[in-house]
């Protein structure tokens, strides 16, 4: 992430679906030029990253992953869930 900075960058995010934060990973990521981590609640983030982690934040997917199951459930398209203005909304 400092590379990025170097050639130029201004802001730098990092996002994942699954926040595997295995040690030392919550001290790299407060060291580093990374300004935020944004991770799905798909699995709980370890008690250490919760702690020391500033950087790391957690959004939940439950209601799109809810959106997504009653569009299935009903035969509706989940392809409205994909659309920006739709699926932002989804996202706590």
């Amino acid at each position: 992430t400092n590379a990025l900075k170097s050639f130029g960058a201004s802001r730098v995010f990092a996002f994942a679906t699954h926040g595997l934060f295995n040690p030392p990973a919550a001290d790299r990521i407060e060291e580093c030029a990374i300004e935020e981590v944004i991770v799905a609640n798909t699995i709980p983030l370890p008690p250490s990253v919760n702690r020391e982690a500033r950087k790391v934040r957690q959004i939940s997917v439950g209601k799109l992953l809810a959106q997504a199951i009653k569009c299935i459930h009903t035969g509706d398209s989940v392809q409205r869930l994909f659309d920006m203005d739709e699926g932002v909304n989804l996202l706590a």
